[in-house]
């Protein structure tokens, strides 16, 4: 099929000076009647951009569509990456605060373990005080019930001897 230069420089999206230099160079050849064979402009430059803006179009439909596709799903990745960061760091704070109860909790046992330690203590000092208490007393009834002979003739009134002098 041959074509006018201007036709060649339309279709392949090129100058006609530029298909005028090839011509002049010996890298494209053109038949008698000045048109331009389309195999050589093919094998110089070639498919045609009208042809390959025809593919472009046709592709670049298919590609939007598969980009828009595309750049859905990353959305939706991005929104879950998102949402799951959050996720974990709401996990950490919950971690964070029970780890504090923990604390908290223990400081509390500790208080109380050495308030019952002074408890027992304070219980085991009245106890003693009570034990040797209750020691003394039944030491002393013990050597009451041995003075007790002495005490019953002790209430017993002694006669006084009358003494005469003359």
């Amino acid at each position: 099929m041959k074509i006018s230069v201007t036709k060649a420089a339309k279709e392949w999206g090129v100058s006609r000076t530029t298909i005028y230099q090839k011509i002049n160079d010996g890298e494209l050849s053109r038949t008698a009647d000045k048109k331009i064979d389309a195999s050589e402009m093919l094998r110089v430059f070639g498919e045609p951009t009208s042809k390959k803006r025809t593919e472009c179009s046709t592709d670049s439909a298919q590609s939007t569509s598969l980009n828009s596709q595309s750049v859905q799903y990353n959305t939706d990745i991005e929104h879950l990456l998102s949402l799951e960061k959050l996720k974990n760091e709401h996990l950490r704070q919950q971690v964070s605060d029970q780890k504090q109860l923990i604390d908290n909790y223990q400081q509390q046992v500790n208080q109380l373990n050495k308030t019952l330690e002074k408890a027992n203590a304070s219980i085991q000092d009245f106890a003693q005080v009570k034990l040797l208490e209750f020691k003394q007393s039944k030491l002393n009834d013990e050597s009451q019930h041995e003075q007790e002979p002495d005490a019953q003739t002790a209430n017993i009134p002694k006669k006084k001897k009358k003494r005469w002098f003359f």
